[in-house]
């Protein structure tokens, strides 16, 4: 009993954080707005771009729908934090007695949530615009996994490149090479579920649990440190 009061208090921290983030950014609509419309944008440039012939289509359009992906999450991450630094809502966060890696937390299941809006959205629109047949079942399973792992390491860079004067650059020049596993096998599982190969998801969706496990924990222990910087 005495182990789940002591967790209780740490999960209504979370709780409160993310319903915070939330409310504030349904006030403003200013990052989920934005990266529904960049996201779209994404899809409806490279269809006009690109010769998408039926029997190539399923080829490159996996490819297609990440970029638009993490484009679009990159801009919600750079907005996170910078947002808070500007309102000096962070500050106060810092002095309250409360866990670092909570902050952290909350902030990463905002960044997904708001990230799945704009995939929920973007995806039958994909689905439509580039004539694919999706199995439904494994698309959404790969795409949450991979929201998983690149938001968890999007928030973690973006609090280091909000301490930079050159944030805007300094996010994607971290988060890419550092996401590069995740990318790599969220297109390729996404490849699978749109038929473009057939080769069994399990090795790469396998790929995408181990890889959220790994970030998710680890950002989770250096959160405070970088706060501290």
């Amino acid at each position: 009993m005495s182990r789940a009061n002591g967790r209780s208090p740490f999960f209504r921290t979370v709780n409160t954080l993310v319903w915070r983030d939330l409310l504030s950014e349904y006030r403003s609509r200013e990052i989920l707005g934005g990266g529904i419309v960049f996201a779209l944008l994404t899809l409806v440039v490279f269809n006009f771009a690109i010769d998408l012939r039926l029997e190539s289509a399923e080829e490159v359009a996996p490819g297609i729908l990440w970029i638009g992906f993490a484009f679009a999450g990159m801009l919600a991450f750079g907005r996170s934090f910078a947002a808070e630094r500007e309102r000096g809502t962070l500050d106060g966060l810092l002095l309250a007695p409360i866990d670092r890696g909570a902050i952290y937390l909350a902030r990463a299941i905002t960044n997904a949530i708001l990230m799945c809006i704009v995939e929920l959205v973007s995806l039958p629109v994909f689905v439509a615009l580039y004539n694919v047949r999706a199995a439904w079942g494994e698309l959404l399973l790969t795409t949450a996994l991979g929201t998983i792992g690149f938001t968890s390491a999007g928030t973690l860079v973006a609090a280091i490149a909000a301490n930079t004067r050159a944030r805007e650059i300094m996010l994607p020049v971290l988060l890419l090479p550092l996401t590069v596993p995740v990318l790599i096998a969220s297109v390729k599982a996404t490849a699978v579920a749109l038929g473009a190969q057939s080769v069994e998801p399990l090795p790469w969706l396998q790929l995408l649990l181990a890889f959220d496990v790994i970030m998710v924990a680890t950002s989770f222990l250096v959160f405070e440190y970088i706060l501290d910087e």
